[in-house]
């Protein structure tokens, strides 16, 4: 067999150490570069802290790309099932959130520091505090170059995420660096994340928390639906139903079509039946005025904001209009979509279909999933896969 292969891992993120993990249980002898001081820093602070590490239900069509076709092939190579028995092995107990897992001790560290146990146990060379500036093929291997050093081996990974993060160092630079190599980058955007919306009133709702229906809608045309608890603030709209929107609002603002969104604060009632149930308390009650009408359908603010508005009170309660002018930025976003063209990776192994022994994992791909644990399972999947590839001898 001869010398182990040498694989460089650029990025110790999810997919990264994931990567790292599969490589060197495969007998590759692996170096995870990565620019923060600690790895897996964004693992640390997904789920608000408590780390959605899948989902039960996980079918591939739930991922979106230009070409999602992909997923399947990832997915099928290392499945949910193996997702599950890879963390229970490493020591995670699950806890199971209407088939959202956690893990049982609510804390997101705990996964990071049970993969970099791991990698330990495995030899694996873990650099912090490199950020890797280029990476080229010179002379039958492939180098990593730092601000202070050039590594060098037989396979690089990149893994090194995108720029949705409040973690320090989530810049991209993985995109320019493929771009540097002649990859197609799909624009990356900020997806999962609230919305900004026109209009100087938002403070009169900022901070409730309500349940509601939430329609998307793309040049006046109803795309998408989604329900639960949305956050009002003093921008516009937030919470889960708004970030699973999201992706889809802000890839059509940046393709300068009209974003809008019409929200049902009573989701359980229409326009007419909201006007009979009203119309039937009035009746029963003709001691209470308009505003006195709805103590006990919606909170305090937002009766009195729709108070204020001259427009009919049930369209406005059942049908609340929003223009969209914006996302709230990378910063606030749990991830991007976009990414490096899928159609240039192999399907199967993740290899570059432009340089042999170069592989991608991880959101740096034209890859992306809802709420609920789907961005995490393609970083473990997509990981395992680059990683087994990666550490095969022959190419």
């Amino acid at each position: 067999m001869g010398d182990k292969l040498q694989v460089i891992v650029v990025g110790g993120g999810a997919s990264g150490l994931m990567a790292a993990v599969i490589a060197a249980q495969n007998g590759a002898a692996v170096t995870v570069l990565e620019q923060n001081e600690n790895p897996g820093r964004k693992i640390c602070v997904t789920g608000n802290g408590r780390c959605n590490l899948t989902n039960k239900d996980m079918r591939p069509e739930i991922f979106r790309g230009e070409h999602p076709e992909i997923v399947e092939s990832v997915l099928d190579q290392f499945t949910l099932e193996n997702t599950i028995d890879f963390f229970e092995e490493i020591g995670v107990a699950f806890t199971d959130r209407k088939g959202w897992l956690y893990p049982r001790s609510n804390q997101a560290k705990c996964i990071t520091e049970l993969l970099v146990l791991k990698c330990r146990a495995l030899k694996v060379k873990i650099k912090t505090r490199e950020k890797v500036e280029a990476v080229s093929f010179e002379n039958g291997r492939w180098k990593a170059k730092t601000s202070g050093w050039m590594y060098e081996g037989d396979r690089v990974i990149l893994a090194n995420g995108s720029k949705a993060s409040q973690v320090p160092g989530s810049d991209g630079s993985g995109y320019e660096i493929a771009k540097r190599l002649g990859y197609r980058i799909i624009s990356p955007l900020p997806a999962l994340t609230g919305l900004k919306c026109k209009g100087n009133n938002f403070s009169a709702w900022a901070g409730i928390r309500t349940d509601a229906e939430v329609s998307l809608k793309i040049d006046g045309q109803v795309l998408l639906k989604e329900s639960g608890e949305v956050q009002l603030t003093d921008y516009g709209v937030s919470g889960i139903p708004v970030f699973q929107l999201s992706r889809f609002a802000i890839r059509a603002l940046d393709d300068g079509r009209r974003v809008s969104l019409s929200v049902n604060f009573l989701p359980e009632y229409t326009k007419e039946s909201l006007k009979k149930c009203l119309e039937k308390r009035r009746e029963l009650c003709p001691y209470q005025s308009d505003a006195e009408l709805l103590l006990g359908l919606l909170p305090d603010k937002l009766i009195k904001m729709f108070h204020k508005q001259k427009s009919d009170l049930c369209q406005t309660i059942t049908e609340y209009t929003l223009e969209v002018k914006a996302s709230t930025g990378f910063e606030q976003a749990q991830i991007c979509s976009g990414g490096i063209d899928t159609t240039q990776v192999n399907t199967k192994t993740l290899e570059s279909l432009l340089h042999r022994g170069l592989y991608f994992a991880g959101e740096l791909l034209d890859i992306d999933g809802p709420c609920g644990g789907y961005n995490l399972q393609w970083a473990w999947s997509s990981g395992a896969v680059a990683g087994l590839y990666s550490a095969k001898e022959n190419l």
